[in-house]
């Protein structure tokens, strides 16, 4: 059983991953496809401000308290913790790091950054709008499942 300090961290790493994926569970059953059923500009108008919304401290704090949080279990899983609950944590650490944080930086937000460039009601926005949505949220599952999964992970190492 996981005991003092290392609960506290391991519970927080059930509390920051379930968060995340939840946030981006939202955006993947009904966010984007509320915003895909709007008119091309306005639905690109909608995402830039959710864009340059998203990066502020409430939201940050889980998302990047998070990736912090899973090196740190990781980190302290190899250097302390016996053999118990070990694969879980690992796993958990590794699908949050690279199936969350990792696919956030290196696919959806390149495609937000791409989207930002963009005048709304153009003939580019108009043209990149439906691919950014299919393509944004075909990667945006898999940061929920894997966001999904790392809560699992820390959870079953708990018990």
């Amino acid at each position: 059983m996981i005991e003092g300090p290392y609960l506290w961290l391991t519970v927080a790493g059930v509390l920051g991953t379930g968060l995340a994926a939840g946030v981006f569970c939202a955006f993947s059953t009904f966010v984007m496809r509320a915003l895909a059923a709007l008119p091309s500009a306005q639905g690109v108008a909608a995402m830039n401000a959710i864009n340059r919304a998203a990066p502020r401290p409430a939201f940050m704090a889980v998302f990047l308290g998070t990736a912090v949080v899973a090196v740190a279990v990781a980190v302290v899983t190899f250097v302390v913790w016996p053999g118990e609950g070990k694969a879980e944590l690992l796993l958990g650490s590794a699908l949050y790091g690279f199936g969350s944080f990792g696919v956030t930086v290196v696919a959806n937000v390149p495609r937000n950054d791409a989207l930002l460039r963009l005048e709304p009601g153009t003939p580019e926005a108009d043209a990149y709008w439906p691919v950014y949505v299919r393509e944004w949220t075909r990667w945006n599952h898999i940061r929920t499942a894997a966001s999904a999964a790392a809560t699992v992970l820390y959870a079953l190492a708990l018990t």
